[in-house]
């Protein structure tokens, strides 16, 4: 939401989901308006690149761990490869040692498709490797739906500020 405010409700979290989605089907028209240019072996390389590198390790380390305690090192091998900014060093490097062509579309293509169809983004290590909501979240959002529709002057800055 802000700066101060690091948390989406359930509207700001769609209205992002259907930015992500807007790019999602940019880059799938292009994938197929260029289809027979694309090379498909790199296409489906760098596709599945992300999840054999930043996904399935943390998920085969969350199902096997005890109560879902697993390494960090999970979640930022995760965060890196789901990185727009690795995305756009990969392709940058690519086009310049390799050549620059459609198949990097594969990169934003599986990002924005795991941000806009599955609501996945970076994982922060206070939760679980896999969704699972976390109870001083559910606290959170129990408490501010109730403080819905208060006009933002009943709230105080500063040391008396009200806490949710």
């Amino acid at each position: 939401m802000d700066a101060k405010n690091r948390f989406e409700t359930r509207t700001t979290f769609l209205l992002l989901r259907m930015e992500w989605l807007g790019g999602l089907v940019v880059c799938a028209v292009l994938v197929v308006w260029n289809f027979s240019e694309i090379r498909w072996g790199v296409f489906v390389t760098l596709f599945v690149v992300i999840d054999v590198v930043g996904y399935l390790p943390g998920a085969l380390a969350f199902r096997r761990s005890r109560g879902g305690c697993i390494s960090r090192w999970y979640f930022v091998a995760y965060n890196t490869m789901h990185s727009l900014v690795t995305a756009g060093v990969v392709a940058g490097v690519w086009a310049v040692l390799v050549e620059p062509e459609w198949a990097l579309l594969a990169l934003p293509l599986h990002l924005l498709g795991d941000r806009a169809l599955f609501g996945n983004s970076l994982k922060p290590f206070g939760v679980l490797f896999e969704p699972d909501p976390h109870p001083a979240y559910i606290e959170f959002e129990r408490a501010y739906s109730n403080s819905a529709g208060r006009d933002s002057g009943d709230f105080r800055r500063g040391a008396d500020a009200v806490r949710l």
